[in-house]
């Protein structure tokens, strides 16, 4: 990937606990090769932005998007504002990985994300956990 990895706010959450699950074959694709992008290289560059961002480019066409929802707007905001971060801002993986371990407990998902149909599987738990203790991330699993 060239430049900067645009992520909207809630996915610098939602890359923390990525297991390989999404909405279809080529979602995750995308989703693996930004995750392990950034697992690999965490001082690799990316910028929050508003709205939908490098992983909603792969949102399968022939399901009902929820990328422009107003809800998932303020979810962004308030991650973002969590965060400490703004939109626009461009900074290394490894700092937002800092930023998640000082403003976010994994029990802070259930209340952050209770919308989220990925949430009761408590990956992002898991990931906020490992990045709050200072672990890293697992690699994807691969499917047999």
């Amino acid at each position: 990937m060239s430049g900067p990895i645009g992520l909207r706010g809630h996915h610098l959450l939602c890359l923390l606990g990525y297991r390989g699950m999404g909405y279809s074959k080529e979602f995750c694709e995308n989703m693996t090769e930004v995750y392990e992008t950034l697992r690999q290289q965490p001082e690799t560059i990316i910028e929050v932005v508003l709205g939908p961002d490098d992983l909603c480019a792969a949102y399968p066409a022939n399901e009902v998007a929820h990328c422009e929802n107003r809800s998932v707007y303020e979810r962004d905001a308030e991650i973002v504002e969590r965060l400490g971060l703004q939109v626009g801002m461009k900074l290394s993986w490894s700092e937002v990985c800092g930023q998640v371990a000082d403003f976010v407990k994994p029990g802070d998902i259930g209340q952050l994300c209770a919308t989220c149909r990925w949430e009761p599987y408590g990956v992002c738990a898991e990931g906020v956990r490992l990045i709050g203790e200072g672990g890293e991330l697992p690699p994807v699993p691969q499917n047999k």
